[in-house]
Protein backbone atom coordinates (compact mmCIF):
# COMPACT_ATOMS: atom_id res chain seq x y z
CA UNK A 1 0.00 0.00 0.00
CA UNK A 2 1.15 3.53 -0.74
CA UNK A 3 0.32 6.86 0.85
CA UNK A 4 1.10 8.97 -2.24
CA UNK A 5 -2.56 9.67 -3.01
CA UNK A 6 -3.95 9.78 0.55
CA UNK A 7 -5.20 13.11 1.90
CA UNK A 8 -5.11 13.85 5.63
CA UNK A 9 -8.48 14.55 7.25
CA UNK A 10 -6.87 16.84 9.83
CA UNK A 11 -4.76 19.20 7.72
CA UNK A 12 -6.07 18.39 4.19
CA UNK A 13 -2.51 17.93 2.94
CA UNK A 14 -0.97 14.91 1.25
CA UNK A 15 -0.11 12.24 3.84
CA UNK A 16 3.21 11.59 2.12
CA UNK A 17 4.39 15.10 3.09
CA UNK A 18 3.69 14.53 6.80
CA UNK A 19 2.59 18.08 7.59
CA UNK A 20 0.89 17.30 10.92
CA UNK A 21 1.23 14.60 13.62
CA UNK A 22 -1.74 12.69 12.18
CA UNK A 23 -0.09 12.60 8.72
CA UNK A 24 3.21 11.40 10.15
CA UNK A 25 1.51 8.68 12.22
CA UNK A 26 -0.50 7.45 9.22
CA UNK A 27 2.55 7.50 6.96
CA UNK A 28 4.61 5.54 9.50
CA UNK A 29 1.81 3.00 9.95
CA UNK A 30 1.45 2.48 6.17
CA UNK A 31 5.20 2.06 5.64
CA UNK A 32 5.83 -0.08 8.72
CA UNK A 33 7.72 -3.34 8.02
CA UNK A 34 7.91 -6.34 10.27
CA UNK A 35 11.00 -7.04 12.38
CA UNK A 36 12.31 -3.53 12.44
CA UNK A 37 13.38 -2.17 9.10
CA UNK A 38 14.18 -5.54 7.52
CA UNK A 39 12.20 -6.43 4.42
CA UNK A 40 10.52 -9.83 4.11
CA UNK A 41 12.86 -10.68 1.21
CA UNK A 42 15.94 -10.03 3.38
CA UNK A 43 14.56 -12.25 6.13
CA UNK A 44 13.84 -15.03 3.62
CA UNK A 45 17.40 -14.84 2.23
CA UNK A 46 18.89 -15.00 5.73
CA UNK A 47 16.78 -18.06 6.56
CA UNK A 48 17.82 -19.81 3.34
CA UNK A 49 21.50 -19.09 4.03
CA UNK A 50 21.14 -20.51 7.56
CA UNK A 51 19.45 -23.62 6.17
CA UNK A 52 22.24 -24.16 3.63
CA UNK A 53 24.92 -23.69 6.30
CA UNK A 54 23.15 -26.14 8.61
CA UNK A 55 22.90 -28.76 5.88
CA UNK A 56 26.55 -28.27 4.91
CA UNK A 57 27.70 -28.73 8.52
CA UNK A 58 25.51 -31.79 8.92
CA UNK A 59 27.01 -33.29 5.75
CA UNK A 60 30.60 -32.50 6.81
CA UNK A 61 30.30 -33.95 10.30
CA UNK A 62 28.00 -36.84 9.33
CA UNK A 63 25.69 -36.46 12.28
Amino acid sequence: MSCEHLVCAQCAGPVVEGRCPACRASRDRVHHHGLGSFSPMFIAVVLIVLLVCTLALKHLYGA
